[in-house]
């Protein structure tokens, strides 16, 4: 009685169910682009950089894992743990991947170094 012919017909959902669907899809692809450029992309560089960093370790290097600084004093290739020294004659094993920054390179050395530092007396 009050609602003209042309409101009724605009108003009772009969629209096109294309102008629906677009309505619900363009905002989620225009998303998706700007969430993987800003989050995705530099999470997957920050992983590749941080691997190359952690299989670039060697013997005498300076390392912080977890805060703990101390220096490198075996490495082998294969395995994913380092030993390392905290103080002087202090040796802890850590997994590879716990190690956060390289402070300083050693000395490269061979694949299975078993080794002991020498004495300083």
């Amino acid at each position: 009685m009050f609602i003209t012919p042309a409101f009724a017909q605009a108003a009772g959902g009969g629209g096109a169910p294309m102008d629906q669907l677009t309505s619900l899809l363009f905002p989620i692809l225009l998303v998706l682009p700007i969430f993987y450029f800003l989050i995705i992309r530099p999470q997957n560089k920050r992983a590749k950089e941080h691997e190359e960093m952690v299989g670039a370790i060697r013997r005498g290097d300076t390392i912080v894992v977890n805060g703990i600084v101390g220096k490198v004093t075996k490495v082998v290739d294969g395995e994913k743990t380092l030993t390392m020294e905290i103080a002087d004659n202090v040796r802890i094993q850590v997994m590879r991947a716990a190690v956060s920054e390289v402070r300083a390179k050693g000395e490269p050395a061979p694949a299975n170094d078993t080794a002991k530092p020498a004495d300083n007396k």
